[in-house]
């Protein structure tokens, strides 16, 4: 199949003026565009459309300026370079990306990436957009890579060797570890998965040697956790300085419901609040280059810290400071004092509409999708000629939330039965599923430090008991998921994606806000597994010594897996967020 620019109707085809305004979104390729970039080419037309733009007069959104890398051209790049034939379940991620790197992208592709890096010379993301990904009922949200490369080289070579690499990196991840697990769970065939590939312009502004939105922020209109309040419909934000891995990561954020954005945060101290809230944010590196390392997919990424934040001058809409000696939180950098923050100046003083804006674009999506969504947005802020402020809103991705309608009650006298062996008021998912297996974190030897361990040691039991076809329910502390092993255990799904019910659970030493984690969240409701939040000390909780009475079937440093006489029922409640495991009738035991 040849990479020619053949074009469907929907988009143009790819033209050296796209970058300056004539064309925003193009195609390379006659191909597919993949879940990712369809979803966006759609919303585009619906943001024009149905965002209140009147309501908001220095407020500007729009999808970031894009170009398309369509799936014929992945084809052709895997048949050039005979790839397949090449890639065995042996072979490593390191030594995939590297055979990749060293592969020829087609002619023809070549040719329109030289002409696009000619005249593009700011930061440039480079995002996977499978036939899968994004798909309703597809959970293949951030399995695949997406490459930030800061396109600030002065010679135009240097700029395009980059761009191929990271392409090729892109292209590469289709291959890697994860996503093959992934397949394999999800019963699809590696063969029926393409890639496309965009081309997209990153959302920031640049401050020194690092470029970065002053915002990230992750939206859904359905909370998994509401508090106060809050319903769940009411849906539920993310937000965060600097690039938004920090929150698709699972990583400190500042989480709040968009009908309550005043509501105080749930925590109990100035302290917990000053130790809750983000300390340090993601950017693009603009400075020296890093050490050569095409298969990293943070290879040009930087952190820095909310000093180096203020000194960007980035602070001002989104921190707050603590003044010790009057013991309060001002909305402000007005005084000397901790920084924190809560986005209080947007939220709370709203000088900026910033809430009803994100409310607004809810809806649109919804509407678009005609089901719950979970959109991922970018902010900058600047000003007018007047000096008024203005904010500029990049819709990165919108993508459907999948929630069962099947009816399933538990009530509070469920929730208090002696034979139960997990309860919880905070649960995920809808509907009735058995198991006989327990694999669980040993509370008793359970460290943060050893967090990286454990998830090494999960992946041998689940990937154990997915060859057998055996589901399970999981049990561990603190955020599943999240790429901060001080904050809970970091797995990524193809590691626990045999467990039909999830318990997050906390501990004394451990006792972290509740995950809400962005592609982890994502694949599990298209999984459809369950998922319990058990906080110690609380109402409801685990029946540890019933765990610990059951046969045992593996134990490891930190793990072990149990497998019980009789079934285990799991019954999650969607409508109430109440969900309780259930030991058999004859088996009594206390929490």
């Amino acid at each position: 199949m040849s990479c020619a620019k053949t074009i469907a109707a929907d988009l143009p085809a790819f033209d050296r003026r796209f970058w300056d305004g004539t064309f925003r979104f193009t195609r390379i390729g006659s191909g597919a565009l993949g879940g990712k970039a369809s979803g966006l080419a759609f919303i585009k037309d619906f943001l024009a459309e149905r965002f209140d733009a009147e309501a908001f007069p220095n407020v500007e959104v729009n999808v970031p300026v894009m170009a398309v890398i369509a799936t014929d051209c992945f084809d052709e790049f895997l048949e050039l370079n005979h790839l397949r034939e090449r890639i065995t379940p042996e072979t490593s991620d390191t030594q995939i990306g590297m055979v990749f790197q060293q592969a020829n992208l087609p002619v023809e592709l070549l040719g329109d990436l030289r002409a696009l890096i000619q005249q593009v010379t700011t930061p440039l993301a480079i995002r996977s957009s499978s036939l899968l990904e994004d798909a309703l009922g597809r959970p293949f949200a951030g399995v695949y890579a997406t490459k930030m490369i800061p396109n600030n080289q002065p010679e135009a070579d240097v700029r395009f060797r980059r761009l191929v690499e990271a392409i090729k990196f892109v292209y590469a991840s289709t291959f890697f570890r994860e996503a093959r697990d992934y397949l394999c769970t999800t019963g699809s065939s590696p063969d029926s998965e393409k890639m496309a590939v965009i081309i997209q312009e990153v959302v920031g502004q640049r401050h020194k040697d690092r470029f970065y939105p002053q915002l990230s922020g992750v939206a859904r209109s359905l909370n998994f956790y509401p508090t106060g309040e809050a319903r769940p419909e009411d849906g539920v934000v993310t937000l965060a300085l600097g690039l938004g891995k920090t929150i698709v990561d699972g990583g400190v954020a500042w989480t709040y419901s968009p009908s309550h954005p005043k509501a105080p945060p749930p925590f109990g101290s100035v302290d917990e609040l000053l130790g809750g809230t983000q300390t340090d944010f993601w950017a693009v590196n603009m400075g020296k280059p890093p050490a050569y390392d095409p298969v990293n997919e943070v290879e040009y990424m930087v952190q820095a810290d909310l000093a180096a934040a203020e000194n960007d001058e980035t602070l001002e809409l989104l921190a707050s400071t603590y003044d010790p000696e009057r013991d309060r939180v001002i909305a402000s950098l007005g005084v000397r004092g901790p920084r924190l923050l809560n986005f209080a100046p947007l939220l709370v003083r709203e000088e900026l509409p910033l809430n009803a804006v994100i409310e607004n674009l809810l809806r649109v999506a919804e509407e678009a999708a005609a089901a719950r969504v979970e959109m991922e947005f970018a902010i900058t802020f600047d000003r007018n000629h007047d000096q008024s402020l203005r904010m500029r809103v990049g819709f990165l991705q919108v993508r459907p939330m999948v929630v069962s309608d099947e009816q399933v009650e538990v009530t509070i006298e469920d929730l208090m039965r002696p034979d139960a062996l997990v309860a919880s008021n905070k649960t995920i998912g809808n509907g009735i599923a058995e198991v006989e297996d327990v694999v669980f974190v040993r509370p008793e030897r359970f460290s943060v430090t050893d967090t990286q361990v454990i998830a090494r040691e999960l992946e041998r039991i689940n990937n154990t008991l997915r060859e057998e076809g055996r589901p399970y329910l999981l049990i561990g502390f603190g955020r599943w998921g999240s790429s901060h092993p001080s904050l809970g255990i970091p797995v990524d799904w193809s590691q626990i994606s045999g467990a039909k019910a999830i318990v997050e659970a906390t501990l004394p030493q451990i006792n972290v806000e509740l995950s809400q984690g962005s592609h982890f969240f994502h694949n599990l409701s298209s999984f459809r597994t369950s998922y319990f939040m058990v906080r110690h000390g609380g109402q409801f909780g685990i029946n540890w010594q019933w765990l610990n009475e059951q046969p045992l079937l593996a134990e490891t440093d930190f793990v072990r897996h149990v497998r019980t006489a009789k079934p285990l029922m799991i019954k999650v409640d969607g409508r109430t967020m109440r969900g309780i495991v259930v030991l058999s009738d004859n088996t009594q035991g206390s929490k």
